[in-house]
């Protein structure tokens, strides 16, 4: 019997800025593959028509200059859509490219895409979520695919297209376990409350033992080598609280405010989510995002909450 021949687009943007609803493209790279195997791949810069942000450009390295001559992109988006037909979209943070393409598609063809999506970031936090970092250069480096020009899409395509077929092999694996373990599905979840009980415990243990190594450490003892090689030593460290509107001017002065102050994301989405502000302040914040991304997370719900 012949083999099933299946088709997957891997793809990546380069654009303006990072808000999908108000960015546009300026560089598209796609790669077909056919059963893992690449067959075909089309590239193109776009023109946006209009400022491409230096923030983006200091990651993509694209000006003004460069796609000044560029299909607009009424122009390109016929052959990108015929490119990536009705076929399954790979990207990394496969969210991000396919709102541009998506909005894309709708100004020039005013259809949504209804391509299915996989997203290799989520497959790759699937198979390897011990990994500090699950960007696409840790897949790369991952699977030894050597990623040059990194941050140019058809450099970012055929990194991933590379990557791709091994990280599907493996979560392919992964997920043909678990769909094996659905009939066992209430008692694996008593095992996970057992499980997390134990680490809560051990954690609850472990910090036991540092108050021990504290009270050593402050009654004067030395630091402690163990047979292995690691050293135990005890360090001392103030830190302050600030009073934010007494140095924000400072701050700002410097250049410092952004690294010094972490916005809280998920408050604002549930201050925008709410009814607590007028239409106007919901749109002003609302025109300040700048990038979307997933996650997918199951969550314990305590008895009687």
């Amino acid at each position: 019997m012949a083999r099933k021949k299946i088709v997957e687009i891997v793809l990546d943007t380069e654009t303006t800025g990072l808000d999908y609803t108000k960015e546009k493209m300026v560089e598209f790279a796609a790669v077909r593959l056919e059963n893992g195997k690449i067959k075909d791949e089309y590239q193109t810069l776009i023109n946006p028509e209009q400022h491409i942000r230096k923030s983006s450009m200091a990651i993509h390295g694209i000006t003004q200059e460069m796609v000044a001559d560029a299909p607009t992109e009424a122009e390109a988006m016929p052959k990108i859509l015929e490119f990536i037909g009705d076929y399954p979209i790979v990207a990394h943070n496969c969210i991000f490219d396919y709102s541009f393409l998506n909005e894309a598609s709708l100004r020039t063809t005013g259809k949504e895409l209804d391509n299915p999506r996989i997203d290799s970031q989520q497959m790759f936090k699937e198979v390897y979520p011990d990994l500090p970092s699950h960007g696409l250069e840790a897949l790369t480096d991952k699977f030894k695919v050597d990623l040059k020009n990194h941050h140019r899409a058809m450099a970012d395509t055929m990194g991933l297209a590379l990557a791709y077929p091994k990280l599907k092999k493996l979560y392919l694996q992964k997920y043909d376990w678990e769909v094996k373990q659905l009939d066992n599905v209430e008692y694996l979840f008593e095992r996970f409350l057992r499980i997390q009980q134990t680490v809560t415990t051990l954690q609850s243990e472990l910090q036991d033992l540092k108050s021990v190594f504290k009270l050593y450490f402050e009654q004067g003892g030395e630091p402690i080598i163990s047979q292995s090689g690691e050293t135990l030593v005890y360090n001392s460290k103030q830190s302050f609280g600030y009073d934010l509107h007494q140095i924000k001017d400072v701050l700002e002065e410097v250049g410092a405010f952004d690294k010094a102050v972490k916005l809280n994301t998920g408050f604002i989405d549930r201050l925008v989510g709410g009814c607590r502000l007028d239409e106007e302040k919901r749109e002003i914040i609302k025109d300040a995002r700048h990038e979307i991304t997933e996650t997918r997370n199951i969550q314990v719900i305590k008895a009687g909450k």
